[in-house]
Parts: C-alpha cells; structure tokens; sequence
C-alpha cells in the first residue's frame, strides 16, 4: 500500500473510534517512536487494548498490525532528523547489550535481504553491468564507502569505471557530461536518501544511460529513476547507518560479474599477482619455527 500513512489517519480521524483517535493521535505526534513499538507496547502507550490496535491497523486497509508498523518505517525512514534516530535507537536497545542488539540486527537484515532479493532482476543487473560501455557508479556520504568498495573491485574486472565523487550536483553532471546510451550507472543511496545522488541518476537516466539503483524499498526516490533496482535492507542503528546487508549484496554483485568475465579476470589477477610481487606491494608472512 504505496500512501502517506500520516497523512490518511489526517483525514479519517472523524471516522474513528474514542480508542482508535488515541492511537492516531499518538503516531501522529510521536510516529518516530510508534513505528517501532509492538501493538501490545502501543496499546499500553495509549490506554486501549492490543486488539483495539490491531482493529485500527485494519480500519486503515491494512492486513493486520505489522503490515501498517512496515508501511509507518517505510514512510518516516527518511524524515527522521539525526536527533529522533537516536532516540528511537535508545528507545528500542534499552538495556539490552548494545554489541549483541547491533550484531542481530544486522544479521536480521542480511536475512530479509535473501529472501526479498529478486533473482531474476539481479541476473538482469549482472548482464546489464557486463554489457555497458562505461560504468559510473555514484555514493555519497556514508554510501560514498559502499561507492569505493564497489568501483575498487569492478576496476579490476573493467577498463571503464568511473567513480563519481563531487561536492556539488554541477561537478557530478560534469563528471558525466559523455553518458549515453551505451553506458551503466549505479547509484547508491540509504535513508537519508542523498538529494544529489538522486539528481545525477535522474540525468544519466535522461540521456539514455542504463540505471541501476541500490537502496533499501521501492519506495526510496531512486527506485522511481532505476531500470533496475536491487534492494538490501538497512536500518537505524542510532546516527550510524547500517550498511551490513547493502555491503553483503555488493560482494554478491561483484562475484556474480566477476564470474561473467572469468578468463579476463584470470589474466589480470596473474599479472597483478607478478606486480605485487616484484614491488613488494604486501608483506610476506615469515615462516614460522
């Protein structure tokens, strides 16, 4: 159910009942922490019953409370200042252990990731990738990591990677002022979704450019510009960004293209292999007694 969530329970609070108004007001002033209650802790919050929770959810169209809890984090992933993410991370890691709270997070995300992931669209993106021209790959911000790691790895199975890495939307344009047709561009972007990666993709897309969007729900802004879209799931883990699952899916992507282009990859490894050797690029490992 592709809506504004806020905006619906707005318009329909004449419509609901004394129990359900209470809900409706609760989300409608605190929905960076509502989104992450249970129905029983949101019904508590509130002074009416889990079922009554439950019924609301499914007065507002919904199959029940934990499609409307997705489609609430779905909508306010991107509103969150850095301030409300942490709150709702203290908010919801308590007195837990933080290591084992983050570390199962991540693993939960990874999970979720397979089982979302779209195989034969992924196949679609490895071909697409091995058929471009050039390939410009974009990530600012904390995705400017995930953008590194990526364009390191393809520039070692491509001749033509261009990682675009700009201050300003007016140098990343200008950084891909010969994008066509023939070429691949990637772009990378986690809530809070980079307004100057969703720019450039909407300029490679406009002059024939293939896009290729990796973000974390259909209904981030660069799956709306993407010919294809690959999704890893993220999260707020306080200020920091977990980047776990989109990482995992990278190394995916990286192998499975790699596996397209195996003999060159061979041929490139052995003479990286004879360089780094004959310029003691790494340390040797001493034999040990």
């Amino acid at each position: 159910m592709n809506r504004d969530i806020l905006l619906f329970i707005k318009k329909n609070m004449n419509s609901f009942s004394k129990g359900q108004k209470r809900i409706a007001s609760y989300i409608l002033e605190s929905y960076d922490k509502a989104a992450f209650m249970t129905a029983s802790r949101l019904g508590k919050t509130v002074n009416v019953s889990e079922s009554t929770v439950v019924r609301f959810a499914v007065e507002l169209g919904y199959d029940g409370y934990p499609a409307m809890q997705k489609a609430l984090q779905e909508m306010i992933r991107n509103k969150l200042t850095t301030i409300q993410r942490i709150e709702v991370s203290n908010d919801r890691i308590g007195d837990q252990d933080v290591l084992s709270k983050v570390l199962q997070s991540d693993i939960e995300k990874i999970r979720m990731t397979i089982e979302e992931t779209n195989r034969e669209n992924f196949n679609e993106t490895v071909d697409a990738i091995v058929a471009a021209k050039r390939i410009y790959i974009i990530g600012v911000r904390s995705s400017a990591a995930l953008s590194g790691f990526l364009t390191f790895y393809f520039n070692l199975i491509f001749e033509n990677v261009v990682q675009i890495s700009a201050n300003t939307v007016s140098e990343m344009f200008e950084q891909m002022l010969r994008v066509n047709r023939e070429d691949v561009v990637i772009g990378i972007s986690f809530p809070r979704y980079s307004s100057r990666t969703v720019k450039a993709m909407r300029f490679a897309r406009d002059r024939g450019a293939m896009v290729i969007a990796l973000t974390d729900s259909e209904a981030s802004p660069l799956a709306g510009i993407a010919q294809h879209t690959l999704l890893a799931k993220s999260d707020i883990a306080s200020f920091v960004d977990s980047l776990v699952a989109p990482l995992s899916l990278i190394n995916a992507l990286i192998v499975a293209v790699g596996r397209k282009k195996n003999e060159d990859l061979a041929r490139t490894f052995s003479t990286l292999e004879k360089i780094w050797d004959e310029y003691d690029v790494y340390e040797k490992a001493e034999p040990q007694e």
